[in-house]
């Protein structure tokens, strides 16, 4: 049972269908991450639409404008949800991923009831399916235009709008692949304080590094994703009683000197994976990978949740149980989450500490 470790991290670490990322302009990353991305405004009023403005080639916009006004008359753009497709359009990367999301205007006192109005915001760059991994941070990114939509015949287009629009691809795509940049082989580090909990600092940086770390913590956290939500809250309880320091990555020096690092071998062996798609200039495939890595530590929690009910009634599940611990690589966090998890079932408490006291006994099962 557990001697397919190897071949089951294999095929977590292999990212389905691979290729949709890696024909996604190749060429075009490798003179210094450019892709081919654009952006498009448009002003709705009823049923019309009016461009307002668009950093796409005047032959493509056409070919927008249409599916923008189909989507419209289906009723397919909701207010404040971004709607993600593959578009066609009149350029040379012909199909395109297109992200789009209908902003409201606020009503005025004078037409309380006048529905339809707004802005329809238009990102294009990469594929459908490469969008789609960074939909919670193109809808967050579009939602920080709003105010700037509400000045008087927008006013502030050059000022304010246009810039914000022209960096939606810096600013909501690429801030994976400047961390993994930044740490390098250090990577390790923080994909386990996330797994962990453990707070990250960054010092001696400008607030974009600050705020890509934050935001690449976030996204390789479990946050969220576990079965019971006090677990996070528990979690981050018994790790503020313990011993263990924030990590703390100092920007002073190139590369950066982290400190009060802490890995394991299960956050090692994705050190290369992030490192290929960083060296590739692929943020689509780096986000994938990091998705992936989320995916199997949860396959591996629920697996160790498994073993420890099977272990209060057998002494050979908890047998399989150290086997599994040793061999996954990540028993610490898994043990970590789990005491935190079944922190009120003392049965299930006690086989964690004995598999506790095993992963001290056994520094393999960690290295």
């Amino acid at each position: 049972m557990f001697t397919s470790q190897t071949s089951s991290f294999q095929d977590s670490i292999d990212v389905e269908e691979r290729d949709d990322f890696d024909s996604e302009e190749i060429a075009g990353y490798s003179q210094k991450i450019q892709l081919n991305c654009y952006y498009t405004i448009y002003l709705y009023q009823g049923t019309s639409l009016t461009l307002v403005d668009s950093s796409l080639p005047a032959e493509a916009e056409p070919d927008l404008r249409t599916y923008i006004s189909r989507r419209l008359s289906k009723g397919a753009l909701l207010g404040g949800m971004g709607n993600i497709a593959t578009v066609e359009l009149g350029i040379p990367e012909q199909a395109v991923g297109c992200y789009c999301c209908l902003l409201e205007q606020e009503r005025s006192p004078e037409q309380p009831d006048a529905d339809g109005n707004g802005y329809v915001i238009c990102f294009m760059g990469g594929s459908e399916k490469g969008l789609n991994l960074f939909r919670l941070e193109l809808d967050k990114y579009v939602q920080g235009l709003h105010s700037s939509l509400q000045i008087p015949e927008l006013q502030n287009l050059e000022t304010e709008v246009r810039p914000y629009l022209s960096q939606w691809y810096e600013e909501s795509v690429m801030h994976i692949h400047r961390v993994v940049q930044l740490v390098q082989n250090n990577i390790s580090f923080l994909l386990h304080a996330a797994l962990s909990h453990i707070h990250v600092e960054v010092v001696n940086s400008d607030e974009r590094t600050k705020a890509d770390v934050s935001r690449f913590i976030k996204a390789a956290s479990l946050q969220g994703l576990s079965q019971q939500d006090t677990t996070t809250a528990s979690l981050c309880k018994a790790i503020s009683e313990d011993t263990q320091s924030d990590l703390i990555i100092d920007c002073s020096t190139s590369p950066p000197t982290l400190t009060n690092t802490v890995s394991n071998r299960f956050c090692d062996d994705w050190i290369q994976a992030f490192l290929n798609a960083a060296e590739r200039c692929n943020p689509f495939l780096l986000r994938q990978i990091l998705e992936n890595f989320k995916l199997k530590a949860i396959q591996d929690m629920n697996s160790l949740k498994r073993f420890v009910r099977q272990a209060e009634m057998s002494h050979y599940a908890l047998f399989r149980c150290c086997q599994f611990l040793q061999g996954c690589g990540n028993g610490d966090v898994l043990l970590q989450n789990a005491r935190a998890e079944h922190s009120d079932l003392p049965e299930a408490c006690s086989i964690i500490s004995v598999l506790e006291e095993f992963l001290r006994e056994q520094p393999q099962a960690q290295a």
